[in-house]
């Protein structure tokens, strides 16, 4: 697989890479990332290896971010309609304006307005909601968003980090209206991170979103930089925790695992837990981010790595999550529930114990 292997997200016919290139790192206006001359030259280096989307946010350095991309836009011969701009809005750059962040109509059009300005362009092909806003009805979101799409100003609209019964809400009043639906969704998914699985990802999958995955590598933990060895000592980097860190028994067992995987495969620790994320049930594209080339480099290499089913299980088997109500009850009481003595998808059900077999019984 390489960066050529496009997927359309979700149910629209938009064709991404599979792995998007993330730009949260371009600039060092938060004190660390890249400057706008190396994030070119990743940029550059992306899409000469056929990736073709870039996500940003209006908030990701406080707007440098967005501004790199458009300068690095107007100096390239590159085609505009080439390249999936994918931005969010939802976060406020104005301290003191309550209605300069959110998902209000006002909030989501003065939002877009100043990311086209950053981004020199016309138009963004993928605008996210970047996170639940439970102030605003998601009418008026859902309203203002398909007004922008038939303003040709934003060609697909997604959300990200809501909860699912929001997001279900939301596809079905876009539907019965007649308005443009969400066509992807951005949730943080990793070996470290499943508890997704309970509901937003089966939601995703029922209702038609491509699964967008933000944080791979759980903010670094699972890029084969932690270790038993260096257990408590303080790491360099933006997502080293103070004090040193010291995980879980259970982390640790992860990590030894991908570090067995790797070594076998001649690869990192890392392009083992990017290469389970990306194989995963749902999954469109998975979220990387690259602050050097070399970082990038490492992250791409993960795309050539080929889990076997028995890697796959191990690696399953170390990071089951513990999921909440109700999947624990639906679990058991399944069996219970339906089709009683069937046999359906290769598991055979069975009657409730000490209720009647024959139906004709109970009436």
């Amino acid at each position: 697989m390489d960066l050529t292997n496009y997927r359309t997200l979700g149910r629209s016919g938009l064709k991404i890479s599979p792995l998007t290139l993330g730009a949260m790192t371009f600039g060092e206006d938060w004190g660390w990332g890249s400057t706008p001359a190396e994030a070119e030259a990743i940029m550059s280096a992306y899409i000469e290896q056929g990736g073709n989307i870039i996500d940003t946010a209006n908030v990701y350095t406080k707007g440098h971010s967005e501004k790199i991309i458009g300068d690095y836009l107007t100096k390239t011969d590159l085609r505009r309609d080439q390249l999936v701009l994918s931005t969010k809005f939802f976060c406020n750059l104005y301290p003191g304006d309550p209605n300069a962040g959110g998902s209000s109509r006002k909030a989501i059009i003065s939002s877009l307005e100043n990311s086209l300005r950053r981004l020199q362009t016309d138009y963004v092909d993928v605008y996210w909601m970047h996170a639940f806003d439970p102030f605003t009805p998601i009418e008026e979101t859902m309203s203002a968003l398909h007004d922008l799409i038939t303003s040709g100003k934003v060609r697909y609209i997604a959300v990200s980090d809501t909860p699912a019964w929001k997001i279900a809400q939301s596809q079905l009043i876009a539907n019965f209206r007649g308005w443009s639906a969400f066509a992807g969704l951005q949730i943080e998914y990793s070996l470290l991170e499943r508890t997704v699985e309970g509901e937003l990802i089966p939601m995703a999958q029922d209702l038609g979103l491509g699964i967008m995955p933000w944080s791979p590598l759980k903010g670094g933990i699972l890029s084969g930089k932690y270790t038993r060895a260096n257990k408590g000592e303080i790491q360099s980097g933006r997502n080293s925790l103070e004090g040193g860190t010291e995980f879980a028994e259970a982390t640790y067992q992860l990590i030894d695992c991908l570090a067995r995987i790797a070594k076998e495969k001649e690869t990192t620790p890392a392009s083992v837990a990017l290469a389970w994320v990306i194989s995963r049930p749902g999954v469109t594209s998975t979220l990387i981010g690259a602050r050097t080339m070399d970082q990038l480099n490492q992250n791409l290499n993960a795309l050539a790595v080929q889990l076997t089913a028995d890697e796959i299980a191990s690696l399953d088997k170390l990071s089951e999550p513990v999921l909440g109500f109700p999947i624990p009850f639906l679990r058991n009481r399944a069996a219970h529930m339906g089709q009683a003595g069937a046999n359906v998808n290769g598991i055979t059900s069975f009657a409730p114990p000490l209720l009647p077999q024959n139906i004709s019984e109970i009436y």
